[in-house]
Order: structure tokens, then sequence, then C-alpha cells
């Protein structure tokens, strides 16, 4: 469920592209134009406009937007315009570098896209970076981290409906054990969790939940402050419940003392044409305050603007 509202009566590329290096001209920078365009454009709809923009002026829109705006407007403008597996693509690359690493990120994108969109992603890293995203992950991690963050870039999941019960019964009980031992970097436990089905791994926690009385996040619990526990257990809300992982990430942004405008921005950008929808339902349902009027209390200006248009929400 896409929040992004994209008007009936579409102007053509060529005229959005006019549009756009008007909003560039003159005395300073026309914000306003330039959000009442990109964000009620759909992925393919702003790759023409790019491609509209190059053919007629014979400059990058992407290079023009980086000199026109600033901060982080600027940067949700950026990461929205690009195509959403190059987007993919440039965070993954992000989070594996030294000053802006960042485990989540990977963990995200690996588990929250289908396997088409992931496959997608590595091929436009592998355009940009010349080396594989797995590569970069495996340098950039270590131990029981590395293991579980490698296969799950690795994976390419069955995306059908079939559910194998058995297996989900027997696998659950294994879960079950592994956990009881404290073997939380069990090969079997990661395969599970990196290689199985989305409903498949939901049938299976369903099951670990009635049988053994306890969701399997509250087993992993153990200790909270170990961040491959942290990101095994976000793994597995990614998987299986992304609403819930999204509308965690955005509440811990929006509360913190200062916003957290990168996760803001990412969480955003990356699932305004997918599920901003039900994240925001949930927002509201775990925290009585509606995902727009919490974003619109904690930002200001043109970032605050564009924002609220991607949520759906135009000033």
């Amino acid at each position: 469920m896409a929040t992004l509202k994209v008007p009936a009566q579409l102007p053509s590329p060529a005229e959005d592209s006019e549009q756009l290096r008007k909003a560039f001209q003159g005395w300073g920078t026309n914000e306003g134009l330039i959000i009442s365009i990109l964000a009620h454009r759909n992925a393919a709809q702003r790759k023409v406009i790019r491609e509209a923009y190059s053919a007629t002026y014979g400059q990058d829109l992407i290079k023009d937007l980086d000199k026109e705006l600033s901060s982080d407007f600027e940067r949700a403008v950026l990461l929205w315009i690009l195509d959403p597996a190059e987007r993919d693509a440039f965070l993954a690359n992000e989070a594996t570098k030294m000053l802006t690493a960042n485990n989540w990120v990977i963990l995200e994108i690996a588990s929250t896209r289908s396997s088409l969109d992931l496959i997608k992603a590595k091929q436009a890293y592998q355009a940009r970076f010349k080396k594989s995203l797995e590569e970069d992950v495996a340098h950039h991690t270590s131990g029981d981290i590395r293991k579980l963050l490698v296969l799950l870039v690795s994976t390419f999941r069955y995306e059908g409906d079939e559910v194998n019960m058995t297996l989900a019964k027997s696998e659950a009980k294994l879960l079950h054990e592994k956990i009881a031992n404290k073997a939380y970097n069990d090969e079997d436990l990661i395969r599970i969790l990196t290689t199985r089905s989305k409903e498949q791994l939901r049938a299976t926690l369903n099951n670990y939940n009635n049988v053994f009385g306890n969701a399997i996040n509250k087993d992993l619990k153990t200790d909270p402050k170990d961040e491959y526990l942290q990101l095994l257990r976000a793994a597995i809300k990614c998987l299986t419940y992304p609403e819930k992982y999204f509308s965690k990430m955005l509440r811990l942004a929006i509360n913190k003392l200062g916003t957290d405008e990168w996760v803001l921005t990412r969480v955003v950008t990356t699932r305004a044409e997918v599920d901003l929808q039900r994240i925001a339902e949930e927002y509201q349902r775990r925290n009585s305050i509606p995902l727009d009027r919490a974003i619109a209390n904690d930002t200001s200006g043109d970032y605050k603007s564009f924002l609220l248009a991607l949520a759906g929400h135009d000033e």
C-alpha cells in the first residue's frame, strides 16, 4: 500500500523537465515547484523525466539538484529521484563505508525487498561500484554478523504461497532447541532464517509461538545489548512483519532528542511506493499519533513539505 499520489492528468516528461529547469533559474531555487513535481511522480515517471532532462539540456538532473539543494531536503530528493535498485545500491554501499557503516541498512535491504528487487539492487551495485554487494558486506563485517548478513544478501527466496506444514513444525522445534541451548549462531538456525520463503517462515514462527508459548523474538532477547542478537530479531521482524519493523524505526528516529533524519529520510523514500500506508497505520496504532503529524512536528521547511508529500499529505 503506497502513499504516493500521482495526478490523473500527467504533464509530459518534457514539460516536467522544463519546469524543473525553470525552478533552478533566476534568484534562488523554487523548492516548492521541485516538490510539486518530483513528490508526485512514480519511479518509472521519474526515470523518464531524468532522460528527458538529459536529452534536452545535456545535463544530469541529479547533478543539477545536488548543486541547487542542501542539507536534509537535498538528501531526501536525491534518494527519491534514484531508481529503487540504484537507491538500494547507493544506501548499501554507504552502509559498508567506514564512516557511515550501518549493518541495519544492509539487513533492511536484504530482508524487506522481494527476491527480484534484491537481485536488481545487486546488479545496480555491481554496475556502479565494480564489486559485488556480498564481497563488500563480507569485507566490512566479521564473526556472526558477517555470517548472517552475507547469507541474507546472497539468498534468492521462493516468493509464492506454498507452505510445508510438516517442515514448519520440525523447523520450529529445531529453532527452539537451538535457542534454548543459546546456540544463536548455529548454522541450522541461520540457514532457516536466511533461505526459507517469507510465508514458510511465518508458518514456522506461528508454530513456534503456539507450541512453546512464546514469540521467538522474546526468546532471543536474552542479551538486549548484543548487536548480533538485535540484528537476528530485526531480520525476523523484517521478513515476517516489515511494517512493524519500520514503524519502530520511525518511532526511534522521531522520538530521539533531535531527529535522526537519515533514518526518517530512508524509510519514507524507500517505502512511499511500497507499504508506507501500512507502516503509518501500524505507527498510529502503537504511538497514538498519526505518522504525518509526528513528521510535521519534528521537521521543518522544504524537508518537511517533501516528506509529507511522499507520505500522501501535502501541506
